[in-house]
């Protein structure tokens, strides 16, 4: 791991190098876009894009550059969560940012989902345990239109005791729309401030990261 971390640091500090040294080059846009998948943070690839002299930023390697930026910026750690509001299970609209001030995980799931079902005891057990802590959970449901008996059924049955909101619009379901959700389950976790800090945090890295965050009890040994 040691040996894995002095690389990536090493690949990283060339590409700063480049990048700092080069600004007019159209090669650097070649350089960030070919090389983000060695360490994939948006956020450090929109600083290092910033960089880059105006003539290669309007050039069509650095317009691609920036297009792929602006795609991956949505949803991703390290940026503010995009508010939306829809009807819960009363038909009153409920919107994410009415959640700001507590750790929210938006999780996009489905009652016709089965890995979204065999992933809810884990929810349940995290929202048990730090529902106490600044945490809570929206659930925002792709089920299909008409069909709004079955969302409420597996809400019931799945014991999910949290807030849930769907526009019953399937895949076109407009938050999940707006978040680019290609497939379920999915979740980001949202902080007080508005910030995403974790997204796709499914079994033990649901619990890593509330423990990280919220802090959890040690027994010792």
């Amino acid at each position: 791991m040691i040996t894995y971390n002095n690389l990536q640091a090493g690949i990283q500090n060339e590409i700063d190098k480049f990048i700092n040294a080069k600004p007019r080059s159209y090669v650097s846009a070649f350089l960030l876009r070919a090389t983000y998948q060695f360490k994939e943070d948006i956020t450090l690839l929109e600083n290092r894009y910033k960089l880059l002299d105006a003539s290669v930023k309007n050039s069509a390697a650095g317009k691609d550059l920036a297009a792929f930026i602006a795609e991956s910026k949505i949803g991703a750690v390290g940026t503010e969560a995009i508010d939306f509001s829809q009807a819960d299970t009363m038909g009153n609209p409920v919107s994410l940012s009415s959640f700001r001030g507590k750790y929210v995980l938006v999780d996009f799931w489905a009652s016709w989902c089965g890995p979204c079902r065999s992933e809810n005891p884990n929810v349940v057990e995290n929202f048990k345990k730090f529902s106490s802590k600044n945490f809570t959970v929206l659930g925002v449901s792709l089920d299909r239109p008409g069909q709004k008996a079955k969302w409420l059924e597996a809400i019931k049955e799945d014991k999910l005791t949290w807030t849930h909101v769907s526009d019953l619009q399937f895949w076109n379901n407009a938050a999940a729309v707006l978040y680019n959700i290609k497939g379920i389950p999915q979740n980001i976790l949202v902080d007080p401030q508005g910030m995403i800090v974790g997204k796709n945090l499914r079994g033990p890295a649901l619990e890593e990261k509330l423990c990280e965050l919220l802090g959890c009890e040690t027994k010792g040994f």
